[in-house]
């Protein structure tokens, strides 16, 4: 399939690395140094041009598309484009957006601007943050399965009770299978015999109920509860992280120094306390109790301010920080530093766009560490080399780097071991590496 994107920066690039490999990928950008340098770096058509045009659009032939996706930075060009798109090309259309009320105006009527499914990075982002929220240490959290099957990524601490434990010993779950380990810039695998060491990233597949206690287990005692929450910044990514919290139970607390935006923040949100001051002022946090929290969400509107947000939290005392940040690469230094999750909402945007490019292929996506591996979920055909052999056997036909982490069958969730046979039908929650996963999707 020809799929023409328009935008190559962080979402754009992602998908465009993505799809290489399958499809007939088209990028356009507006800046020529980019454009140059997509051109030898991915296997893809680079264009340079104005993607509101609907001449660069034909230039791209997007009557031979049967995919375009409007991933730049800005909103409005994004909804002209598909727009475009539309007037000369039956193409499915893929919008990008930020604002949530974009996205709310149009779910509620149907083909709006042009646009076949629109994917909104704030909210994303939001849903992101809550889910990581809930559980301690965790780095990355999805649902699988229609919330069968979870997917967590934990950073192991120096004091944690499986720190150079091996997987067979630190294995005391029964629904939970150990997938990987990502180790500074190595994965390796999980078997019986691997050591997981502090520092170390753990990937675990198996039931919510086993992977929190699992994330209960491998924290420091004390710091397993998750009630007192403080967003700082009422950005959208903050307003809508705290509606999340809220619409679960939550009464957070959300700090914004701009008057208007607080008070129109504090009347949408009825759950959550909002105080009105500088986050960065030491004085007011500690009067505020704000050491006594048990996370911190930095979702201002720069890197910078979100990243002294959080050290400052981590100096007071508190627990665990989030950060949002839009520079991935930023993510390093400030994992460096100490903060414990950083969010990018490219990432999230991208990661969403992949798994709806995918439909017919996998029937959900998860990226890891920043798309060195996912989690896929796939429902099992006749044809499968999963089907009718028993694990043991068919993964000996799959390539190095693939973890077979959960079954689901009939709405039952089946933990896979070496004797366990798979079924056409039954849907399996797979962890794979990057670096196989179009050979491991045509042989599953």
């Amino acid at each position: 399939m020809r799929v023409v994107i328009i935008g190559a920066g962080e979402v754009g690039r992602a998908i465009a690395s993505n799809l290489e490999d399958s499809h007939d990928v088209v990028v356009i950008d507006q800046d020529s140094d980019v454009v140059e340098e997509l051109t030898y770096s991915l296997d893809v058509l680079a264009l340079e041009g104005d993607g509101t045009d609907i001449e660069t659009l034909r230039e791209a032939r997007i009557e031979d598309a049967g995919l375009i996706i409007a991933c730049t930075d800005d909103d409005e060009a994004n909804l002209v484009i598909c727009g475009a798109a539309k007037t000369g090309t039956d193409a499915f259309t893929i919008a990008r957006v930020k604002r949530r009320t974009l996205l709310q105006t149009w779910e509620g009527s149907e083909g709006a601007f042009g646009v076949d499914f629109m994917v909104c990075t704030d909210l994303l982002t939001a849903q992101a943050i809550f889910r990581i929220s809930g559980l301690p240490a965790a780095q990355d959290v999805d649902m699988f399965a229609g919330g069968l099957v979870r997917m967590a990524e934990f950073e192991i601490a120096s004091d944690s009770p499986i720190a150079d434990q091996t997987v067979r010993d630190a294995d005391r779950y029964d629904s939970l299978t150990f997938a990987a380990i990502f180790r500074n810039d190595h994965m390796v695998v999980a078997t019986g015999d691997t050591v997981i060491r502090p520092g170390d990233r753990v990937v675990v597949i198996g039931s919510p109920d086993s992977v929190t206690d699992f994330a209960s287990d491998i924290v420091t005692p004390g710091n397993g509860d998750r009630d007192e929450i403080v967003i700082v910044g009422a950005s959208e990514i903050g307003f809508q992280a705290a509606r999340e919290f809220e619409e679960h139970g939550f009464r957070p607390r959300l700090i914004e120094q701009d008057h208007d935006r607080a008070r129109k923040v504090a009347e949408a949100l009825p759950k959550t306390m909002v105080m009105e001051s500088d986050a960065t002022d030491t004085a007011f946090l500690e009067r505020e109790h704000v050491d006594e929290a048990d996370i911190v969400i930095a979702a201002l509107g720069s890197d910078e301010k979100n990243l002294l947000v959080s050290l400052l939290a981590k100096r007071l005392g508190v627990d665990r920080t989030v950060a949002v940040i839009e520079n991935l690469e930023y993510a390093e230094l400030f994992e460096t530093v100490g903060i414990d999750v950083a969010i990018n909402p490219r990432e999230e945007a991208a990661e969403e766009i992949v798994r709806f490019t995918r439909a017919g292929q996998t029937e959900k996506v998860a990226m890891l560490e920043h798309d060195r591996a996912e989690v896929i979920e796939i429902e099992v055909s006749t044809n499968s080399t999963l089907a009718g052999t028993q694990i043991m056997d068919s993964t000996t036909t799959l390539p190095e780097g693939v973890v077979i982490g959960a079954i689901s069958r009939g709405g039952n969730l089946i933990t896979p071991r070496g004797t366990t046979v798979i079924e056409p039908g039954d849907h399996v929650v797979l962890f794979v590496d990057a670096m196989v996963l179009d050979e491991v999707i045509k042989a599953i």
